[in-house]
């Protein structure tokens, strides 16, 4: 500052731009402040609009049409709930918990949603996927923890009754890393292990809101998505096989469960219980059944037909009386109590323990929720905010997790049924929550004689459309071959390794694809179309003329360091000239001829004249004096890709050959600028840069005209 105020004393111009400096200076100090005291301060209405944003449901439920909306809310949501009751139970055996916990969850998931989502049509709740990646954590733990994995073992619970006392005292103790206590046993465990893993999950999504880290779901391609759920889903298959046969073998645990359950699955099926098979049997055969005829007549059906539910009440009824349990020893679903327990702090300890594995099923979770909320606000003409979705199926998380839920996420089946049966907002969704609280509060003991083997007929036939995938593969193939690719990769590694690998993997898979395709992308040199001033690829059409005297280069990537010498061995190969070896070449018979010219002799080393010679240095291969780079899918160059331009405009104009470029975006010229390709001035950029191929071409025949002294053709 008293240098400023010494030379401002001395030249009365310096004191102006002094001033001017220090008034710029406070004017950047008080807007910065003034941003600062205006996103800190708290006023009544901004308080409000926090709110409202935090819970939409404060902006449009006062807005509700009643009349226009409640009837089709009201039926989407019995519909739903209808179908979520046996969905519910039948992926406990999913997420290896008991079936009520699985009604927790859908019921708390579908109260949040209303209250903090901005999706009018998606269905939060129980999922497949999120519930297999629930249960692999839970069996993992409870296998380090030195527990049975066998479904069949002695339950925790003394009887079905949330009000007994026994089942208070099981479930009051805190759990720790080394250990349980005595009176929490399997399924006090399993539980703990499953809320505290979804509270993680639940906080890493809150902090991806907070962050906007929403960009994330970007790299998850529809190519790894789907190789992901179809892999997923034959883990999910594989797992459910077991209880269709009834045989008794442990969960297989790890990398390569798959392999290994279909193992045990073949030493162990002479166990088969023939009263689980039949059973099986039958469902798979009315499930299918039913499904095939709601898909062919579901424009004509105003609902789907309840088929799950109709099933799991008969296969009940006949379990029960028929005492399929007792007589033929068939597994069953066991006391499903009634009430809610106690609400309980997620335990620290076990947290740290599931840290790792709740990265990968919060982001599973959050990209199915966006992408569906997406595609139905697409389709019905409204918006989400992408962010407040990430809170919503954040808190969906956490706070049920407090009272003994697990991690959920919107489905795509369920979703569809909601927009088919009438839903227009998520006051259908309150609806179903209140259909499983009636089961929750009233109906669930009469669950008790449910097979298992029924409840895995309708996991394997919801399966459906992910296994149909199979079928997509040739037409998939057939649009894109490295797609393809990614997802047999995807979908192998997460039904031979797991899930969570198989998500890594297609991810990184993914991308070093995308890094593959351009560093090694397509080349070509382009003809003239006749009678046309476009130029195309001489190898893709037919009767495509040459430009004579000139060579059209395309590269179709960006043009940067990891694949700059593939565009230089393309250019190359393609042009038949290598600038750098003819100049060397050049340079050897020079120094050859003048060592000859020295000693006197007139003839060189071939025995030719010196004009000869002077023939004989240029070269036959050079049939082109001008090189055009069509830089049309050149969307950027770095720094490594400036010099090799510069490179290339050096070496050819050693050989008296001169590089053209056409077509170039903004982006690629203000980096050939920066970079110096044009010189200092810009002086040559006319002779230089051109926005067509065809005036690049027919300024390189002009060029050639004058050198040979005939007119410019224009």
């Amino acid at each position: 500052t008293s240098s400023c105020y010494v030379a401002a004393t001395k030249s009365p111009s310096m004191v102006c731009v002094y001033i001017f400096y220090a008034l710029v200076k406070i004017n950047r100090k008080e807007v910065m402040l003034a941003k600062l005291r205006k996103s800190c301060s708290c006023t009544p209405q901004k308080l409000k609009n926090f709110v409202m944003d935090f819970f939409p449901v404060l902006r449009w439920l006062p807005k509700y049409r009643c009349k226009e909306y409640i009837w089709g809310d009201i039926m989407s949501g019995l519909v739903i709930g209808i179908i979520l009751v046996p969905q519910a139970i039948a992926y406990s055996l999913l997420a290896g918990l008991k079936p009520i916990y699985s009604l927790y969850t859908s019921f708390f998931a579908n109260i949040i949603y209303f209250l903090m989502g901005t999706s009018r049509h998606v269905s939060v709740g129980i999922f497949s996927l999120i519930s297999l990646m629930v249960g692999q954590v839970v069996d993992r733990e409870l296998l380090l923890a030195g527990f049975d994995l066998n479904d069949d073992a002695p339950p925790a619970l003394g009887d079905g009754s949330l009000q007994n006392d026994s089942f208070s005292n099981t479930t009051a103790f805190n759990l720790t890393i080394v250990g349980i206590n005595a009176e929490c046993g399997k399924e006090c465990y399993a539980i703990g292990i499953a809320t505290a893993l979804t509270f993680v999950a639940g906080v890493y999504q809150v902090l991806m809101g907070i962050f906007r880290l929403g960009f994330v779901s970007m790299y998850l391609s529809e190519s790894v998505l789907d190789g992901f759920a179809t892999g997923a889903s034959l883990t999910i298959l594989t797992a459910q096989v077991k209880y269709l046969f009834g045989i008794k073998i442990p969960r297989s645990q790890g990398h390569g469960m798959l392999v290994i359950t279909w193992i045990n699955i073949f030493r162990n099926i002479s166990q088969a219980n023939l009263c689980d098979v039949i059973t099986s049997a039958i469902c798979i055969v009315v499930l299918v059944t039913a499904k095939e005829l709601g898909d062919k007549y579901k424009h004509k059906l105003k609902f789907p037909l309840p088929t799950e539910l109709v099933v799991i009440a008969v296969a009940t009824l006949v379990s029960h009386y028929g005492k399929l349990n007792e007589v033929y020893g068939s597994s069953v679903s066991g006391a499903i109590p009634t009430g809610f327990i106690p609400p309980k702090v997620p335990e620290f300890n076990l947290m740290l323990r599931v840290a790792v594995d709740a990265l990968p099923l919060a982001i599973v979770s959050f990209v199915f929720t966006v992408s569906l909320s997406e595609m139905f606000a697409k389709k019905y003409a409204y918006t989400i905010r992408a962010n407040q979705e990430m809170f919503a199926v954040g808190f969906c998380n956490i706070i049920p997790s407090f009272f003994h839920s697990f991690a959920t996420s919107a489905a795509l089946a369920k979703t569809l049924v909601k927009t088919s049966t009438g839903c227009q907002t998520q006051v259908s969704g309150v609806i179903s929550a209140m259909v499983v609280l009636l089961v929750l509060l009233f109906l669930a003991p009469l669950f008790y004689s449910l097979q298992k083997c029924v409840l895995a007929c309708i996991i394997i036939v919801s399966l459906r459309g992910a296994l149909r995938k199979f079928r997509d593969v040739p037409a998939r193939y057939h649009v894109n071959k490295m797609d393809t690719l990614v997802w047999v990769v995807t979908m192998s590694a997460s039904a031979l390794v797991s899930t969570e690998i198989g998500l890594l993997v297609g991810i990184v898979f993914s991308m070093l694809c995308i890094i593959v395709r351009t560093q090694r992308p397509r080349t070509a040199l382009l003809g003239q179309i006749q009678d046309t001033n476009f130029y195309e690829d001489d190898l893709e059409y037919k009767n495509l003329s040459t430009v004579p005297k000139v060579k059209i280069f395309r590269f179709e990537a960006p043009l940067y360091y990891a694949n700059r010498n593939y565009f230089l061995k393309s250019l190359y190969r393609l042009t038949n000239l290598d600038p750098n070896l003819e100049a060397a070449r050049r340079k050897k018979y020079e120094k050859k001829e003048k060592q000859h010219l020295k000693k006197g002799n007139h003839r060189t080393v071939n025995g030719l004249g010196i004009g000869e010679t002077t023939l004989q240095l240029v070269p036959k291969q050079i049939d082109f004096q001008a090189l055009v780079v069509d830089c049309s899918s050149i969307s950027f160059l770095d720094t490594t890709g400036v010099n090799t331009l510069k490179e290339i405009l050096k070496d050819y104009k050693n050989l008296n050959i001169s590089v053209l470029l056409a077509c170039c975006n903004p982006s690629v010229i203000d980096s050939l600028k920066r970079g110096g390709y044009f010189g200092r001035d810009f002086e040559c950029m006319q002779e230089m840069l051109f926005y067509s191929i065809h005036n690049a071409v027919l300024f390189a025949k002009d060029q050639n005209m004058k050198q040979v002294g005939l007119p410019p053709s224009y």
